[in-house]
């Protein structure tokens, strides 16, 4: 007997539901009072506690995270945990990913951005190249939770810069997508499994053309006679012949422990902001770049079309039957209730929990966000390591920029190799390759700790603390200044 859709019947906000574990009923069901009082170490840990649900209605992804991360810390071994949450607009980076590779620092840093890009949009303004991607959930009815959501995040239009812990690539979150975590024991562990859960909760809701794919991720296949809702088709990918296009829907990240497994994703239900993602995930820096850390895949990406308390009905349904039966037998056995609780949290209880308190605490500090940057090179110039060809400099750069005939000729007076190389080590730039122009020298450029080298006033410098970079490279490469803060997203 399949679960009956609850939060459509109650605001999302307002229930806590138990769901009976008897064997002749699996899926009876009794409304109690809404609560996260029993959201605890204890009671997650508890080894009566094995099938745990919970449904977190914070939208700070920092917060979010912490409890994801509570949990994966403290829950027994051998329990199953499954949390849904959605977050305000925020753009989510991997563990070991290079924010300065990943993200277009110059929109995020910007107060508003959403609100300038729908002002751009409707004026006509996008940009050629990016991928537009309508949004395809027309006549999706809400809870009253989640318009008041829409709302609030409608006079919030920044958007936050999050690093999970987690590896895997970079996601945009926002009042649109409901994040789903699974957490398990290692030996149940299949980066597939909860995926396929997801994928059953979809076909439950006549969503049929959704799979998981080679790479893990959750696809939705349109036939050719469905409209593609992208004004780019080029970026699509092409299954077969018969011209079946796939979007994808929801990626996957995976943390491993040696007690504990996690896996989470995040699924595009109805989001407004898919028209802006080019513009948002495509790093100006990128070009110039070589990082050891994580590249993400980007993918052409499509709403489903639900509603967000239509796919946590699915989903914990689905979860449910997955789960229930197991978790029967090891409570007959401890004598316990036939219960699983779908707990609601609430934020003003749970971030008072002294371990999420100090998870929100590292998320939210900057050295978190850039400092766990894995070790990368920065070159205006091809070079042997990286022999990409580069993007047109800016034409005002100081001449040492731009190779000279003299460069190569092996006379002593020849050119120095033009440009600006940095190796950049957890955010701190460890080394510096930055000749001087002949104007420079001759006028003795100066930057504020005194040195007339550019070179050595760069070393040493952390790429987040630096607000315009034109202060460090003194008035004489004022011009080097606004290229270098257009990259790195900072003097706006």
């Amino acid at each position: 007997m399949a679960l009956r859709a609850f939060s459509s019947r109650l605001p999302a906000a307002h229930y806590h539901s138990g769901i009976g574990l008897t064997k002749a009923r699996r899926t009876q069901r009794r409304l109690i009072i809404p609560s996260s009082r029993f959201f605890s170490a204890e009671a997650v840990s508890s080894p009566s506690n094995l099938v745990q649900v919970y449904i977190s209605r914070s939208t700070d992804p920092y917060l979010n995270l912490s409890i994801e991360h509570f949990l994966l810390q403290k829950s027994h071994p051998d329990s199953v945990i499954l949390l849904l949450y959605t977050n305000r607009p925020c753009i989510v980076i991997g563990r070991n990913q290079n924010p300065w590779v990943e993200v277009n620092l110059g929109l995020v840093n910007q107060r508003g951005i959403l609100r300038q890009l729908r002002a751009s949009s409707e004026s006509g303004a996008q940009e050629e190249g990016d991928a537009v991607v309508k949004n395809d959930a027309d006549g999706v009815k809400n809870s009253p939770k989640e318009v008041e959501v829409r709302e609030a995040d409608a006079d919030a239009d920044d958007v936050l810069l999050v690093r999970r812990r987690s590896g895997g690539g970079t996601v945009f979150h926002d009042a649109g997508n409901v994040n789903y975590s699974v957490i398990c024991p290692p030996a149940s562990f299949d980066r597939d499994k909860h995926a396929e859960m997801v994928v059953r909760a979809l076909q439950g809701l006549r969503k049929g053309n959704v799979r998981v794919n080679e790479r893990h991720d959750i696809v939705l296949d349109v036939p050719p006679t469905q409209p593609s809702n992208t004004s780019h088709d080029v970026d699509v990918t092409m299954n077969n012949m018969d011209g079946i296009r796939t979007f994808k829907i929801s990626g996957s990240a995976y943390k491993l422990t040696r007690t504990r497994s996690l896996h989470h994703g995040t699924c595009l239900l109805s989001s407004p902001h898919l028209l802006f993602l080019s513009q948002l995930l495509r790093s100006p820096a990128a070009p110039y770049i070589k990082a050891r850390g994580v590249e993400s895949v980007r993918s052409p990406v499509r709403n489903v079309g639900l509603s967000n308390a239509e796919f946590e009905d699915a989903v914990v349904a689905e979860f449910l039957r997955m789960y229930e039966d197991a978790a029967q037998d090891q409570l007959e056995k401890n004598g316990q209730t036939s219960k699983i609780d779908v707990e609601i949290l609430d934020e003003t209880v749970v971030q008072d929990i002294p371990e999420v308190r100090a998870g929100i605490a590292e998320l939210r500090s900057r050295d978190w966000i850039y400092t766990q940057t894995p070790q990368f090179t920065f070159s205006s110039h091809p070079t042997a390591d990286d022999p990409r060809p580069r993007p047109d400099l800016p034409t005002d750069l100081p001449s040492s920029f731009f190779p000279t005939n003299a460069e190569h000729s092996g006379s002593a007076d020849a050119a120095p190799v033009p440009g600006l190389r940095m190796t950049v080590r957890h955010g701190q730039i460890t080394e510096v390759v930055a000749p001087l122009s002949k104007d420079s020298e001759s006028h003795g450029a100066k930057t504020p700790g005194g040195e007339n080298n550019l070179a050595d006033s760069l070393k040493n410098l952390y790429l987040h603390h630096v607000d315009d970079w034109r202060t460090y490279v003194g008035s004489e490469n004022e011009s080097v200044g606004r290229w270098l803060n257009r990259l790195f997203g900072a003097g706006s």
